[in-house]
């Protein structure tokens, strides 16, 4: 037996029996109240009329957010929905059209929201912090970033709701008004952002006209700038892009694109105009800044700007890095030959270092930590360097640039150092006296031995270049002692197996001392810039003149020689004290009473 049972009467008030319906029709009338139920509490009535903007709260907001991500769920069920009934019952041109309606008020109002969502969180999602809170990741084949671990925040839950509004928006047949909306406000916030950095586009013209203080002005924010655009602006905004459109690459493209394909080209247009100017030596370094800031972006450049339509910028980057190089070889160039035309007449007093040496040296010194730079730049390496150059003492040549682009720059350094050093070599002619040219040649190699050990040319240049030219010092250093104190030292220099008359020695004695104190006094102005240098110096000199002076008087019983006795051994090195500061002054020998040597109280 079948039992019937009577509808309670409240079911009866909460649904109003339907007329037969298919399943296709039934689902459709269900996704129409659901969307419904939204419309009628987060839209106006008079939206459904005229106004096109009379909405009661945002869907999106952070407390309404759930609502909101419903609200599309139920647009996307009701699409889906028309779309079976349209397959199936295609004659049910009431329901659809009531349907397509309703689902052209939601799409209005969900196109307001993208736009809500877009411009009042235009500092959640500024694209510096979208940069620093994703991980992108980027695939090389489909160029479309793919995230992993982006942190719970606020920003990501905009990001959300970006994402699920465009799919939204876009499968509904919105995505004209979709992408015109985000370009349009996307675009002003990247324009503004570059602005504010400070960074001003001057055409080639009117950075043609700058002086160099303006000039190194601009260039100094455009290197500021360039480093936050390219890591965390442009990085952030293609994080955004793909991130929003994720389903569509193409769409996230054109997007990308069109917001930042202006002022990436704009940014890289100015090295070019930079790499045209007129070319100084002064230039080279922030030349080389701008060039170095590029090529340590590249990669990046290259991953953010990896879609064809972006492919200007990478071109333009290129260009940009190619322009620079080609400007920085001139410069290097023209450096050289200012080297090798320099035409100062004057011997540098005392035999000291040469201004040349030291702004040479300064120079190459600040090349050579630009090294990894100039490797993709410098582009002569067969200059004709001597065959022994990076040889060592076993004739073995060293490690040392063996890899083209490390070879190109430590040829190009060491052969600028060269250009100088054979400069100082003619300079060193100047001098009329022999002993002050070999000192002057010792004083300047040493500088530049010095500067190159104490900085990054050490590295470039290698242990054994420094190894060899502190031989070459060393050996100037023994011919300045030969022609400076050689007359000194074989005024007392005689056989061992032969002793001189008495009447012989003395004037042996008395010519040591005449030469002692014309030596002294010739080369009381002379200097020894380097302290640990000079001391070495008058050790070795002191040691030899002792050497000799003791022998000479043990040999002779010197101190019974009272009437011409100026000088004991042992005092030597006093007398010397003062010697290679360039003090220029005269020491006068005052004899004492036992016969031994004595320093005035005014010293020389």
């Amino acid at each position: 037996m079948m039992l019937l049972f009577k509808p309670s009467s409240a079911h009866a008030k909460r649904s109003k029996p339907r007329p037969y319906q298919s399943f296709s029709e039934s689902l459709l009338m269900d996704s129409i109240e659901a969307t419904e139920a939204f419309t009628k509490k987060w839209i106006s009535p008079d939206h459904l009329s005229a106004c096109s903007s009379c909405t009661l709260s945002s869907i999106f907001s952070t407390n309404n957010r759930v609502e909101g991500r419903k609200f599309v769920d139920a647009i996307n069920s009701l699409q889906y929905a028309i779309q079976g009934v349209m397959l199936v019952n295609p004659e049910s041109h009431k329901l659809i059209t009531r349907a397509h309606n309703l689902l052209s008020t939601a799409m209005k109002h969900l196109e307001k929201e993208f736009y809500r969502v877009l411009k009042s969180n235009r500092r959640n999602l500024d694209p510096e912090s979208v940069s620093i809170r994703s991980i992108p990741s980027f695939n090389p084949r489909k160029k479309v970033s793919i995230y992993s671990n982006v942190p719970k925040s606020e920003e990501a839950n905009i990001m959300t709701d970006l994402q699920m509004i465009a799919d939204c928006l876009i499968s509904s047949g919105y995505e004209n008004e979709c992408v015109r909306t985000y370009k349009k406000i996307r675009r002003s916030i990247i324009v503004d952002a570059v602005s504010k950095l400070g960074f001003e586009n001057l055409s080639f013209g009117k950075i043609q006209k700058l002086d160099w203080d303006s000039m190194e002005k601009n260039i100094q924010k455009w290197l500021e700038a360039t480093k936050i655009v390219i890591t965390n602006l442009f990085d952030g905004e293609r994080i955004l892009c793909d991130h929003v459109f994720s389903t569509s690459a193409s769409i996230a493209e054109s997007c990308f694109s069109d917001i930042t394909l202006d002022s990436a080209l704009t940014l890289f247009i100015f090295p070019v105009s930079v790499a045209r100017c007129r070319k100084t030596v002064e230039k080279i370094f922030l030349t080389l800044d701008v060039y170095q800031t590029i090529s340590n972006l590249l990669p990046r450049i290259e991953e953010i700007f990896s879609y064809d339509s972006t492919s200007a910028v990478r071109l333009q980057a290129a260009d940009s890095l190619r322009s620079l190089g080609e400007a920085i070889n001139s410069m290097v160039g023209e450096f050289e030959a200012s080297v090798a035309k320099e035409s100062s007449k004057s011997a540098i007093p005392g035999g000291g270092v040469h201004p040349l040496t030291r702004y040479v040296m300064n120079f190459v010194v600040f090349l050579a930590d630009y090294n990894e730079s100039l490797a993709g730049v410098l582009t002569e390496s067969n200059l004709p360097l001597p065959e022994d150059y990076y040889r060592n003492s076993d004739g073995f040549k060293n490690d040392v640039g063996e890899t083209s682009s490390s070879s190109t720059v430590t040829t190009r350094l060491a052969w600028l150092i060269l250009v100088l050093l054979c400069k100082i070599d003619t300079k060193s002619r100047m001098y009329e006296n022999v002993a002050l040219s070999y000192l002057f040649l010792a004083n300047n190699l040493h500088y530049v031995i010095s500067k190159v050990r104490m900085s990054n040319l050490r590295v470039v240049l290698g242990d054994e270049w420094v190894t060899n030219h502190e031989r070459k010092v060393s050996q100037y250093l023994e011919k300045y002692e030969k022609v400076a104190w050689g007359e000194v030292l074989t005024s007392l220099y005689d056989e061992e197996t032969v002793l001189l008359e008495e009447h012989v020695a003395k004037e042996r004695l008395k010519r040591f001392n005449q030469a002692f104190e014309e030596a002294f006094q010739k080369q009381s102005s002379w200097v020894v810039p380097d302290s640990k240098m000079r001391e070495g110096l008058k050790g070795t000199v002191t040691k030899k003149l002792t050497d000799v002076a003791s022998l000479f008087y043990k040999k002779y019983h010197v101190e019974t020689w009272e009437d011409i006795v100026k000088y004991v051994p042992k005092d030597l090195g006093n007398y010397l004290s003062d010697l290679y500061l360039g003090t220029g002054r005269t020491c006068f020998i005052v004899p004492s009473e036992s016969g031994r040597s004595q320093l005035p109280e005014s010293g020389c």
